[in-house]
C-alpha cells in the first residue's frame, strides 16, 4: 500500500512510546541503523507533515527532491547524520504531526531514531571540546559560580570581544544569547526549610513538594526557585529543596552519551525516590527536566522501579497547583493585574500531555489577558548558541518573535528560561522574559 493511501488510515489512538532497547547489540549495529533510518526516512518523504518543524525535515527533504533517483535511496548516508544534528529532540513531530507513530503498525518515531543516531556515534566518534563543555552543566555552573569568577564570566559574555572569542575558540555564536551566571545558587537561597513540614492532600497532590533545583535554575535563575517556594507558600504547600541533585541528564542524552544519563539517573533516583517514600510531590520549574524524570529516564531505564516512582510523582509546577485550584485550595486573592501577557507554551512542557496549565492558572488574575503562542522558540538545549546552527534557530524562532512584536505586551513569559531568553533577545527591544512562576507572584503581591 503507498504512503499516500495509508495515511488515511493513519491511527486515531493516542501516541504510545516504546522503550529504548539501548543495551541491546542490534542498537548499536550502524548497518542496521542506517536500515532503520532508510525506512523511517521514506514514510516521512512521502508525508511531508513535519516541513515547517525543525530543520531536520527541510534537510531530508531537499535532499530527496535534488537526488538522482527523487527518492530517499539516492540520498547519501552524509546527509542523514545531518539530519540527526538538525533534530534537538523537541518531540513535537511525534506528538503533534505524525500519523504512524506507535501504535501505528509503521511505528515511526522520528526523535528516539535521531536520538540513536546520535547515540551510536558518540559511542563511536565521542565529542567536540564544545560540546562536551556545553553540556557538562553541572561542572560549568560550579566554575562560573564562584564569586569574582561569576563576574568575569557574565562580563566576558556580555562584551563584543568575549563573544568573537567564544566563537573563535569554541564555536559558540557570537549573538547568541547566554545566561548570566549567580554566585548565590538556588540551593544556597532556599536553604533551611524544614523536612517535616505537613501539606494538606487533595485528590492528585500530597500537599507539600520536594523542589529539583535544576542545573540551569540552580546557578542561572536562582530567582525562579525563591518565587515558587513564595507562591506555593502562600498558598498553603510547604516547599524545600531535594536533598541533593545532579543535572537530570537531558544535554548529556541530547548528545548521545547514554553512559553520562546513566549515572546522572543513579546519583539522583535514589534521592528522589526517597523525598516520595517520605510523604513529598517532586516539582521542577524547567519543563525538559520534568520531562526527562516523566518520560526518557523509564524509556531507558523500564525495568528500575524507583524510576517509574519519580515519573508518577514529579509535577510541572503548574501542573500541581491546577490540580491545587480543582480541589478548591489555590488562592486566587490577587493584588495586581497583569495586563496583556505573552506566553510562549514550551515544547517539551507540550509534550507532557497536561493541557495548557500555565495560561489557565495566570487567567485567573483579573484584568489579565493571556496569548499562548504553541510554537517552537528554537533555543533547544545547546542547538541556538552553536555557530553553525544559530541562524537556522533565529528563523525557527522568527514566528514567535513576531507575534510577541504584534501583540506589544506588557508581559513576555516562558516556562522554559532559555526559551524566553531566545525570544526576548529575538525582540531586541530591551524585553526581559520571565518565568510564569515570577508572574504569578507579582500578583499575588508578594
Amino acid at each position: 500500500m503507498s504512503v499516500d493511501n495509508h495515511r488515511r488510515e493513519g491511527s486515531l489512538e493516542a501516541p504510545t512510546r516504546h522503550p529504548i532497547d539501548w543495551k541491546s547489540p542490534e542498537f548499536w549495529d550502524e548497518e542496521n541503523m542506517f536500515k532503520e533510518m532508510e525506512r523511517v526516512f521514506d514514510i516521512c518523504h512521502g508525508c511531508r507533515r513535519c516541513f515547517n518543524l525543525c530543520n531536520s525535515f527541510p534537510t531530508l527533504f531537499d535532499a530527496v527532491d535534488e537526488s538522482d533517483t527523487g527518492e530517499v535511496d539516492g540520498v547519501a548516508r552524509e546527509v542523514y547524520w545531518k539530519v540527526v544534528d538538525h533534530c534537538y529532540l523537541c518531540d513535537m513531530c511525534y506528538m503533534s504531526k505524525c500519523p504512524y507513530v506507535p501504535p501505528h503498525p509503521w511505528n515511526v518515531d522520528f526523535p528516539h531514531l535521531m536520538l540513536r543516531g546520535k547515540a551510536v556515534r558518540f559511542r563511536k566518534e565521542g565529542a567536540s571540546r564544545r560540546d562536551r563543555i556545553l553540556t557538562s552543566t553541572d561542572a560549568v555552573g560550579r566554575l562560573a559560580g564562584i564569586p569574582v569568577v561569576s563576574e568575569v564570566v557574565n562580563a566576558v559574555n556580555a562584551s563584543s570581544g568575549g563573544r568573537k572569542l567564544l566563537e573563535s575558540v569554541l564555536g559558540v555564536h557570537r549573538d547568541a544569547p547566554l545566561p548570566k551566571y549567580h554566585s548565590k545558587s538556588m540551593r544556597s537561597r532556599l536553604q533551611g526549610r524544614p523536612a517535616d513540614a505537613v501539606g494538606t492532600p487533595t485528590e492528585g497532590t500530597r500537599g507539600r513538594v520536594a523542589l529539583f533545583a535544576t542545573c540551569y535554575g540552580n546557578r542561572n535563575s536562582p530567582e525562579i526557585g525563591e518565587d515558587l517556594a513564595k507562591v506555593f507558600e502562600y498558598n498553603g504547600i510547604p516547599v524545600r529543596l531535594v536533598d541533593k541533585e545532579q543535572c537530570c541528564g537531558m544535554p548529556k542524552m541530547e548528545l548521545g552519551d547514554f553512559e553520562a544519563v546513566e549515572r546522572a539517573m543513579e546519583a539522583n533516583i535514589p534521592v528522589l525516590a526517597r523525598a516520595v517514600d517520605e510523604g513529598w510531590d517532586l516539582v521542577a520549574a524547567v519543563p525538559s527536566c520534568v520531562l526527562m524524570f516523566k518520560q526518557e529516564l523509564p524509556l531507558l531505564f523500564p525495568d528500575r522501579e524507583d524510576v517509574k516512582k519519580v515519573a508518577a510523582a514529579i509535577f510541572d509546577p503548574f501542573e500541581y497547583l491546577s490540580l491545587r485550584h480543582k480541589a478548591g485550595k489555590l488562592r486566587t486573592d490577587f493584588a495586581k493585574s497583569l495586563g496583556k501577557v505573552s506566553y510562549q507554551v514550551p515544547c517539551h512542557l507540550r509534550v507532557q500531555n497536561i493541557g495548557l496549565k500555565t495560561r489557565d492558572i495566570l487567567a485567573l488574575v483579573q484584568d489579565t489577558k493571556i496569548e499562548a503562542i504553541e510554537r517552537c522558540s528554537g533555543h533547544d538545549g545547546t542547538y541556538a548558541v552553536k555557530k553553525e546552527f544559530h541562524e537556522n534557530s533565529v528563523k525557527i524562532a522568527r514566528p514567535v518573535v513576531n507575534k510577541v512584536k504584534s501583540a506589544e505586551p506588557d508581559h513576555l513569559v516562558s516556562d522554559c528560561p532559555m526559551a524566553g531568553q531566545q525570544i526576548a533577545h529575538g525582540l531586541d527591544n530591551g524585553t526581559t522574559a520571565k518565568h510564569p512562576i515570577t508572574l504569578l507572584r507579582i500578583a499575588y503581591g508578594l
